[in-house]
């Protein structure tokens, strides 16, 4: 399906409601969360309970903004902005490998930092790898199959991505990615056979490389063992399932827990989901998972409309909601301790500024897509 930009006019139908209240529905549960996990770490090291509050309400409230503006572009500005978006991503990832311009916490050199705002790229990899892989697996549907033209292309561009976010000692994002696409690839139709054959390849290399550091080594042995090494490495698995088990069924009360104070690393971060585990109970975080399975089904559905009617924007909308449904599935997995740490935050609830931002850009482009098929003056 062909996009003309030039002749395009802002649709203004309406955007899905549904999918809209969740959003909405989930960022203020977000919001309400985050400040009862956050305020002690702000008065501890900034004086400020409402410090991170603060914080998480200006990168929504301009995510929030991105996202009302997202959905009312031209569509075709989607694809037009592939190529920037890919060469913008890759200038900034191998920038963050420069002394100097990178900056380097907790052993990642994940972040670039100019003045006093700073940026992770790897966000932005995910939203361009997955407009990239709708829109090049779209145009070449005929050669899904074909090795050479169809397949390999597309791959080598994600393999390169996710070998400089892996260059940045982020191995879970670097797989992450990986599990992205391949889902994309999926819905494409490509041939089991070549999954096969990707899996061959990529599996021993994915575990020379989990084996190949000693923090990941640890983080694995405390996943299996935590009580091996309790004040270390598995302090913050044991932690977390502490504050999730002490929930009880209806939680202690939301501002009530006390793990957050000091005794639950990132509580207001990669773990708040641990924290909400204790104050809501296990009523609580079934509605939070819910709600989520709710956001996916929907974002599911709204794709499902375009199936052989426009592949790119099918592909697109799966691939976006699948990449912010793996992205809370697999938080929820290792605050559980059904998979090891990986340091991928919970959409719409973990502190963060590129992370709530992409999430709510990635929203935008689902509701963009979500009008009416048949008012859509940029079908050809």
């Amino acid at each position: 399906m062909e996009y003309g930009f030039s002749a395009e006019k802002i649709n203004k139908d309406s955007s899905d409601f549904v999918f809209l209240s969740l959003v909405i529905l989930l960022s203020g549960l977000g919001i309400a969360s985050l400040f009862s996990a956050s305020y002690y770490y702000g008065m501890v090291r900034f004086n400020n309970s409402s410090y991170f509050l603060t914080r998480q309400l200006v990168f929504m409230g301009t995510g929030f903004l991105l996202m009302l503006i997202v959905s009312k572009l031209p569509k075709g500005i989607f694809v037009k902005i592939i190529p920037l978006l890919l060469f913008v991503s890759l200038i900034l990832m191998i920038a963050t490998l420069i002394p100097g311009v990178g900056r380097e916490v907790l052993g990642g050199k994940r972040w670039i930092i100019i003045g006093n705002l700073s940026f992770q790229p790897s966000e932005l990899v995910k939203l361009s790898l997955i407009l990239y892989l709708s829109h090049i697996l779209s145009k070449k549907k005929d050669q899904k199959n074909d090795l050479v033209n169809g397949i390999l292309p597309p791959f080598i561009i994600v393999g390169v991505f996710a070998a400089l976010i892996y260059m940045q000692n982020d191995f879970s994002t670097a797989v992450f990615i990986l599990f992205v696409a391949l889902s994309i690839f999926f819905i494409a139709g490509i041939h089991l056979g070549y999954f096969a054959f990707i899996f061959t390849a990529v599996v021993p290399l994915a575990l020379m490389l989990l084996f190949s550091k000693e923090h990941r080594v640890r983080r694995l042995i405390a996943f299996l063992d935590p009580g091996s090494d309790p004040s270390r490495a598995g302090f913050q698995v044991i932690a977390a399932k502490i504050a999730l088990s002490s929930g009880g069924f209806w939680g202690k009360g939301l501002g009530l827990g006390t793990r957050k104070l000091g005794g639950l690393p990132e509580a207001h971060s990669d773990f708040i989901f641990a924290v909400l585990g204790e104050e809501a109970g296990f009523i609580g975080i079934a509605v939070i998972v819910v709600l989520f399975i709710m956001f996916a089904a929907r974002g599911y559905s709204l794709s499902r409309k375009y199936y052989e009617k426009d592949y790119f924007a099918y592909y697109l909308m799966f691939g976006l909601t699948t990449s912010i449904l793996y992205q809370a599935l697999i938080n929820i997995a290792v605050v559980s301790g059904l998979v090891p740490v990986t340091g991928i935050p919970l959409p719409f609830f973990s502190s963060g500024g590129s992370s709530v931002l992409i999430t709510f850009i990635m929203c935008g482009i689902i509701l963009n897509f979500s009008r009416n098929v048949s008012s859509e003056g940029s079908r050809e």
